[in-house]
């Protein structure tokens, strides 16, 4: 066998592994200033596509863009047991008032480098060089997987549905496989 057909396998086995995972809880916050749940389109998007791949929302709130009250909000789903993955929307641009990125590296203990480059570049392929201010990012987080999305809902439907929800259950198999074989 070929490093590359072993390669495949290897992923592939993964995947299948992956697939007795089972429903994810999954926490939304969504970053605003202004949004109210009945205006909050890209959580309400996030909550829905969850919820048809057979997911649970554990928890859903909407937090004002300021660093404390997303610490508090990250803290509480983070520990949150029947949390797997986290999904934040907003707060990502450049913007003085966007404080989201560094909040939410500074909880990271392993970045997922390949969610933000390859949301960027899938995000290019969609808006041109726009989408080099997204600063999206995903992560590990006190054993829970996290992924930050920009606010807009088109932005939130492209990472939900080619990036985060293909490969969730995948993430969480190889996050606790080792608790598993232990």
């Amino acid at each position: 066998m070929s490093d590359q057909e072993s390669h495949e396998t290897s992923h592939v086995d993964h995947e299948q592994a992956a697939a007795y995972v089972g429903a994810l809880g999954f926490a939304i916050i969504s970053l605003s200033d202004t949004r109210t749940e009945e205006t909050d389109q890209s959580g309400q998007y996030i909550r829905q596509v969850v919820q048809d791949a057979g997911n649970h929302v554990t928890r859903y709130t909407i937090v004002k863009d300021d660093p404390d009250r997303i610490r508090e909000q990250l803290h509480a789903a983070l520990g949150d047991p029947d949390v797997a993955i986290v999904v934040t929307n907003g707060g990502t641009g450049v913007a003085l008032r966007d404080a989201a990125y560094e909040i939410i590296v500074g909880f990271l203990e392993k970045r997922l480098d390949g969610f933000g480059e390859l949301f960027r570049k899938l995000s290019f392929e969609e808006i041109g060089a726009a989408a080099m201010m997204s600063r999206a990012v995903g992560g590990i987080a006190r054993g829970k997987v996290v992924f930050s999305l920009p606010g807009s809902t088109k932005a939130v439907r492209l990472g939900m549905e080619k990036l985060i929800l293909p490969q969730a259950a995948h993430l969480y198999w190889e996050l606790h496989k080792d608790n598993e074989t232990s």
